[in-house]
């Protein structure tokens, strides 16, 4: 079976680092991105969160939402939330059935012990599910700055595994990275991806913009490096915890060092400060940079 083939409009343009980005909205925050909607580009693909807590009926409204609104609805599945094979495949099928869903997103989510038969996000993937529902694009996590319970070369082994396994059922390989603080350490995490030839496209995961309290308890939440040297070089000191912190200095660096070495990659927003604040920031970003 032939390879999909990466666009190349996947390739950021120095001059146009937002080009093509993406953003994760939870169900819950469907309302604030109608309200957002008409600043985002048409077509926008938007991730939503397998939240516990959260409702399968709410999930599919949000997918149906994104999808009203003109945007590429990207659910996730958590693997280890989820309680039977029965679960998965009901709210893979109305996922697809209720808003054209055609790309996924697979985690294997912070339970430690499964609720049901998915130990974890490849776990997922081989049911064949996903290609029997018509699914054209799986996406997979990518850890620039290491993995809690994983060695780097674990990551990259599983990385490289997961790829693979999509690709043979035909269907395209997404890999979308933890938000990170650490421009540098992006930079290198890609080029040493695409040395270990895994060419597929990457979404960069970039905080939006949030209060300095709210983005370090995230930081904390999923593992993050935000060591006082990795925060001052984003713009936030740790003597200074009031105030809003924007991914200015992240995107700068990020924009002045990445070339043809670092493949195709394009920008995935945490809106961590509220999907409206990201997007207006985002707005003003590109004005300020023509």
């Amino acid at each position: 079976m032939s390879r999909p083939v990466i666009h190349p409009d996947w390739l950021i343009r120095p001059k146009d680092v937002l080009h093509g980005y993406s953003l994760e909205v939870t169900a819950k925050d469907i309302p604030a991105l109608n309200e957002a909607a008409p600043d985002i580009w048409e077509g926008a693909p938007i991730a939503v969160p397998f939240l516990p807590g959260e409702s399968h009926a709410a999930r599919v409204e949000a997918a149906k939402a994104v999808r009203a609104l003109g945007f590429e609805p990207m659910p996730h599945f958590s693997a280890r939330r989820i309680a039977s094979q029965e679960e998965f495949e009901t709210y893979l099928a109305d996922a697809v059935r209720e808003a054209g869903v055609e790309r996924c997103f697979v985690v294997a989510g912070d339970p430690s012990i499964p609720a049901g038969p998915f130990p974890d996000s490849s776990s997922l993937i081989a049911t064949c599910a996903f290609e029997r529902a018509g699914i054209k694009v799986i996406g997979i996590g990518g850890h620039p700055e290491g993995h809690p319970v994983m060695t780097d070369e674990q990551c990259w082994t599983v990385l490289a595994s997961k790829c693979s396994e999509i690709e043979g059922r035909g269907m395209a390989p997404l890999i979308v990275t933890q938000f990170a603080f650490d421009a540098d350490a992006m930079l290198a995490w890609l080029k040493e991806l695409r040395l270990r030839g895994l060419d597929h496209a990457v979404r960069v995961g970039v905080p939006g913009p949030a209060g300095i309290k709210t983005l370090a308890r995230f930081a904390a939440m999923c593992g993050v490096g935000a060591s006082t040297a990795v925060l001052k070089k984003y713009g936030i000191s740790i003597g200074q915890l009031i105030g809003t912190a924007g991914p200015d200095k992240f995107l700068l660096k990020l924009k002045t060092g990445l070339g043809p070495e670092h493949g195709p990659v394009r920008l995935h927003f945490y809106p961590f400060g509220g999907v409206s604040k990201t997007v207006s920031w985002i707005a003003d970003y590109r004005q300020r940079s023509d």
